[in-house]
């Protein structure tokens, strides 16, 4: 049964969920270590569609000086190294991130050749949580389903925002251009 609070632009199998839940519970557990090692609060993880583990990275915006050194790009970037292409499509693989994607990262998706996108926390809440600027995203679940691109999100959100809510505790830096 899918639950109310699944925000989506496909429909998604009982089955497909589940798996998506799990998934999300351990990059949420796994990101733990991410930050203790001064990582930034995101995780992303990409998939084949034989469930094989392509690529896995941390936000490393703070660690590499670098602003666009998010979790979905680095993550991104470690997959097309790996299988030596631009072109991810071919593939058919699927990107889990802690998450829902900011701007930046919904157009690296976009043109990554991404085929799936399962993500955590919502951009709202992470937004309300740590302050981070997550960025405009018009309409971007209709663009992608219009791409072809699936999208389900708001999954293990409350291990996510749990997360989220210890990065800030802990007094880890909030990175944003200063205005």
């Amino acid at each position: 049964m899918t639950p109310t609070n699944l925000l989506s632009n496909a429909p998604i199998d009982d089955e497909q969920l589940k798996l998506a839940t799990e998934r999300m519970e351990n990059l949420q557990e796994e990101l733990k270590t991410y930050i203790a090692q001064g990582s930034g609060p995101f995780l992303a993880a990409i998939y084949d569609d034989k469930g094989n583990l392509i690529a896995k990275a941390a936000n490393s915006v703070v660690q590499a000086k670098c602003s666009h050194n998010h979790a979905e790009m680095n993550t991104i970037k470690q997959a097309e190294e790996k299988l030596n292409t631009f072109d991810l499509a071919p593939y058919n693989l699927t990107l889990y991130t802690t998450a829902e994607p900011c701007l930046m990262c919904v157009g690296g998706i976009l043109w990554s050749g991404i085929k799936t996108v399962f993500y955590g926390v919502t951009s709202k809440r992470v937004e309300e949580i740590t302050g981070f600027d997550e960025g405009f995203k018009p309409d971007w679940l209709n663009e992608f389903k219009k791409r072809k691109i699936r999208v389900y999100g708001n999954i293990a959100a409350p291990a996510g925002e749990k997360v989220l809510r210890e990065y800030i505790a802990d007094k880890k830096p909030v990175y944003k251009p200063t205005r």
